[in-house]
């Protein structure tokens, strides 16, 4: 089982679990946790696909591939996940991580994590690249961050975006974009100019999650945490939105996470 990493500047520590789908395991600000804790939580990596495939199955050209059905009755949130990472290196505020893609998914391939610290941000990037043939892929983060942070009110969520996915019974796009709608929402939303949302602890700590990807999902039904995911398509997005990852066009994402104190230490 691959090591924790830890990796400090200032007042912000962060703990990278490798072994358990190169997941954030903490974020920690003036020594208050922002992720929250257990096996499943912190914050994960979605790769090769975000959200729930429909039944399963893609289709890449010719070829119908199945997916385990892990949100019956659908595929949710990739493989990446799930596996073991290796961490190919760490230095005290930065590193980086690999997996080589393999069964369940179809296709041979490399999937990479940058995981870099600073005293006010954190930027993930992931890159995920074929070794073989083209295929269909999406890449992307599922942060648990804390409703309430111990001190102060609970989040309050602040964005605009231009369009939310519709939902369909099936919790799939219906592929209708429609005016954005209040909360509570387990939803996909459209911001093209890049995601740009805005988590308010009161009284306690500020972050803003910024990406140039266009589809977030925002997801607050739950007492104890709130997700904002920033991803490369919306949810069904290998049979709705396909972006082939080819040998010479390998399919890159990054996201970062700047904070400020409004009372914490």
């Amino acid at each position: 089982m691959s090591q924790n990493v830890t990796l400090a500047a200032g007042a912000a520590e962060v703990v990278v679990d490798p072994g358990n789908g190169c997941r954030l395991a903490g974020l920690r600000i003036g020594g208050v946790e922002l992720l929250r804790q257990g096996p499943r939580y912190g914050a994960f990596p979605m790769v090769p696909w975000c959200g729930r495939i429909a039944l399963g199955r893609f289709r890449n050209g010719g070829d119908v591939h199945q997916m385990p059905i892990n949100s019956a009755p659908h595929a949710i949130h990739g493989t990446g996940r799930d596996t073991a990472w290796r961490t190919a290196r760490a230095d005290g505020r930065s590193a980086a991580f690999t997996y080589d893609l393999a069964d369940p998914w179809p296709y041979s391939g490399r999937v990479t994590q940058l995981v870099e610290l600073t005293e006010e941000s954190l930027t993930l990037t992931m890159g995920v690249e074929t070794y073989d043939d083209s295929f269909p892929a999406q890449a992307g983060w599922h942060p648990w961050f804390l409703r309430n942070l111990g001190v102060g009110k609970d989040v309050e969520i602040g964005f605009q975006p231009s369009w939310q996915e519709e939902r369909g019974d099936d919790h799939l796009p219906t592929g209708q974009r429609i005016d954005p709608r209040p909360g509570p929402w387990d939803d996909c939303f459209g911001m093209p100019d890049g995601v740009d949302v805005t988590l308010t602890w009161p009284g306690a700590l500020e972050l803003k999650v910024t990406s140039r990807a266009e589809w977030v999902v925002v997801y607050d039904e739950q007492t104890e945490a709130v997700c904002v995911e920033p991803q490369s398509g919306p949810p069904n997005g290998l049979n709705t939105h396909p972006r082939l990852v080819t040998p010479i066009d390998p399919l890159e994402i990054a996201t970062t996470w700047t904070w400020r104190s409004l009372g914490l230490a």
